[in-house]
């Protein structure tokens, strides 16, 4: 949250407030993405984690910001979910593999084949 102190969990209008989301959108992307489920209280209250938080951030912005559908998002949070991240983060991984590879390479003595 924006005041600097981080809370275990967090409730619908927090995260409404946090996001700039009505609480009735929120309610609407947990039907729409399987993996936005935050834990309900004895009362049926919503308890957001910060997982939950970050998630709801990035389908904001997936549908918001890039303007993917709500389909359209579902697929890109899925193959991120497979994929482990998102495509820059998987280019830095293959660019750093490549350059441990180099090194290995220029280490081994010549004429060793």
């Amino acid at each position: 949250m924006t005041s600097g102190i981080r809370k275990l969990y967090y409730s619908i209008r927090e995260v409404a407030e946090e996001t700039g989301l009505e609480p009735h959108v929120l309610r609407y992307w947990e039907s729409q993405f399987d993996m936005l489920k935050p834990k309900k209280n004895r009362a049926g209250n919503r308890n957001y984690t910060q997982r939950d938080l970050d998630l709801v951030v990035r389908i904001r912005d997936l549908t918001k910001r890039d303007k993917y559908t709500i389909e359209g998002a579902r697929q890109v949070l899925e193959r991120e979910e497979r994929g482990g991240g998102t495509p820059a983060a998987a280019r830095r991984d293959l660019q750093e593999l490549r350059d441990f590879l180099v090194d290995l390479r220029d280490s081994l003595p010549e004429g060793d084949a």
